[in-house]
């Protein structure tokens, strides 16, 4: 659950923090006093995109901070595939703004805005002002039902998708093979002659590295010998040298060793340090006579060079590389040379995939038909709870023109409102307070069988009044008994069935305007239920209704 929100400088928040609750969280106010914000600042958190306005006047950074409780092993166990690891059963989720752009951090660990929204999608579901409005588009009713249906549907899912793409991929290779008899020859003879040209290099992997490293030597040689040649003169070669010096202090030290075990100890490091002088200098002797840099060799290196680089140019920055494209072009030739052998394989190719993919559509339509019988089963119960009392709600299956990646079903949930009515697109006869109903439904539904705790619902009342808004409320009573919901409304029928009841409201602090958020008493839940029944005064008449729907909700709680 959502235990701690803090937002610093964000929008008209200078800085609030909130303890929410277990069950039903509502959040309510004066129309402009900065409800939106809340949802606005919990979006932000978990990934949503920043937006410059967003940030406070002449702040320097905005920050958003969440910290979940987890202890669902389920959600765990989703966590950790995520590589999240809950400290003391804590997640914290935080974002900070700086210069318009945001830093995301998991538990302290920054991560791209893409696995923040990850992480959140197992801990917190959000719904919009307008999310219901989605519910129009068939394609968001495709998704409802895979989600319903997800942990059978996972993995066949995967596999359709593997079976698309090489279906896909076997279709554009056909179409691509589509070549008249004059292209055709034309590729065979061009293919032949890069074929040649990379064969007659007879290229070997490595060589141009150990090429290059010769080149450079090559390229470098007066200097290399002139210091080579120095340096056999001074350790041995020449009067003075490294090696006739050092022997003339072994022959001191030899006078002397024999009275002073030190001076003999020093005497043998000397003599070990002539022999490496001397050894040093028979491998640079050696290094003189076998080195040669003739012009005639340094030639042939540089033409060598010259082949590599060009072959490079054309076919791969190295040699595995252009060898690799020779494999390429060598298949390309043989498909080309036998080019009705090519297209009759990759025709059956074609249709072994087709059959493959369609295997795994049929089979993902079959698990998708079932799952929409139980969906729909169960919506229709929700929305009966929501006050529609004559609902049919069924799911109807077309077909897509042609395969895609999620198979060949294009279903669309079908409505009817009263007796006697067919049941009809959401569309043609939901109206905005509906839909908003009918997603709460499949809201409920969903969360039944997930492991989210946390159910956010921004505005979900929207075009509803009296008793239809009772059953709401109850509904999400019934939600919050096995969910932690944060709800914000502007009805009171919602907000007396709160746990825990919370107001936003505007000041002016300094000549600047700035929104805060407290968690009320019994009693100023009443007078904000009074606020909300009665308008502009509010009276003692107000404040005793007020006071009796507060009661009522709280007998209906603990039935």
């Amino acid at each position: 659950m959502l235990q701690n929100l803090h937002v610093k400088n964000l929008a008209l928040i200078d800085e609030t923090e909130v303890d929410f609750r277990n069950g039903l969280n509502i959040l309510s106010g004066e129309t402009g006093a900065g409800k939106s914000i809340i949802i606005g600042s919990i979006n932000l958190a978990l990934g949503e995109k920043v937006q410059k306005e967003m940030l406070r006047e002449n702040a320097d950074y905005a920050l958003v901070e969440l910290i979940f409780s987890v202890t669902d092993e389920k959600q765990k166990e989703l966590l950790r595939e995520l590589d999240v690891f809950p400290e003391n059963d804590e997640v914290i989720l935080s974002r900070k703004i700086v210069n318009g752009r945001g830093v995301a951090k998991v538990n302290a660990e920054s991560v791209p805005a893409s696995k923040m929204r990850e992480i959140a999608s197992i801990l917190i579901d959000i719904h919009g002002q307008h999310e219901h409005q989605s519910l129009l588009s068939k394609k968001k009713h495709l998704e409802i039902l895979d989600d319903y249906a997800k942990e059978e549907i996972f993995d066949p899912k995967e596999k359709l998708r593997e079976a698309y793409k090489n279906y896909r991929a076997l279709l554009e290779e056909l179409k691509a093979a589509d070549v008249d008899e004059e292209e055709r020859l034309r590729e065979i003879s061009f293919l032949e002659y890069e074929i040649k040209e990379i064969e007659d290099a007879d290229l070997k992997e490595g060589e141009d590295e150990a090429l290059e490293a010769d080149y450079r030597k090559f390229s470098n040689g007066k200097k290399i010998m002139e210091a080579v040649n120095a340096a056999y003169q001074y350790t041995g070669n020449q009067s003075d040298n490294v090696s006739e010096l050092t022997g003339r202090a072994l022959r001191e030290l030899n006078a002397a060793s024999a009275y002073d075990e030190k001076v003999k100890g020093l005497e043998e490091q000397l003599l070990e340090i002539d022999n490496l002088v001397n050894d040093f200098n028979r491998e640079l002797a050696d290094y003189i006579d076998e080195t040669e840099f003739d012009d005639e060799t340094f030639y042939r290196m540089e033409k060598r060079l010259d082949e590599l680089n060009h072959l490079k140019s054309k076919y791969g920055s190295t040699i595995a590389d252009i060898l690799s494209e020779l494999e390429k072009k060598q298949g390309r030739l043989q498909q080309l040379q036998d080019f009705d052998q090519y297209i009759g394989n990759l025709k059956q190719k074609l249709a072994d995939a087709e059959q493959d993919l369609k295997k795994y559509c049929d089979k993902v339509s079959k698990i998708r038909k079932k799952y929409a019988k139980k969906l729909t089963g169960a919506v229709t119960e929700a929305l009966k709870d929501l006050n529609f009392l004559d609902v049919k709600f069924e799911m109807e299956f077309g077909q897509t023109a042609d395969y895609t990646a999620n198979g060949t079903d294009d279903p669309e949930f079908l409505i009817s409102t009263n007796p006697g009515e067919p049941v009809k697109p959401l569309g043609k006869v939901a109206s905005g307070g509906e839909l908003s109903r009918i997603m709460l439904a499949i809201k409920t539904v969903l969360a039944d069988q997930d492991a989210i705790e946390t159910l956010i619902f921004d505005e979900i009342d929207s075009g509803i009044s009296g008793r239809t808004a009772q059953m709401v409320s109850e509904k999400m009573n019934v939600l919050a008994k096995n969910h932690q919901i944060i709800c914000i409304t502007h009805l009171p029928q919602i907000a007396a069935m709160a746990d825990a009841h919370y107001l936003i409201e505007k000041s002016v602090e300094n000549k600047t305007t700035v929104s805060k958020i407290k968690c009320l008493s019994g009693e100023e839940s009443i007078d904000e239920l009074a606020r909300m029944l009665g308008g502009v005064e509010i009276t003692e008449k107000v404040r005793e209704s007020a006071r009796e729907m507060k009661e009522l909700a709280h007998q209906k709680k603990c039935h």
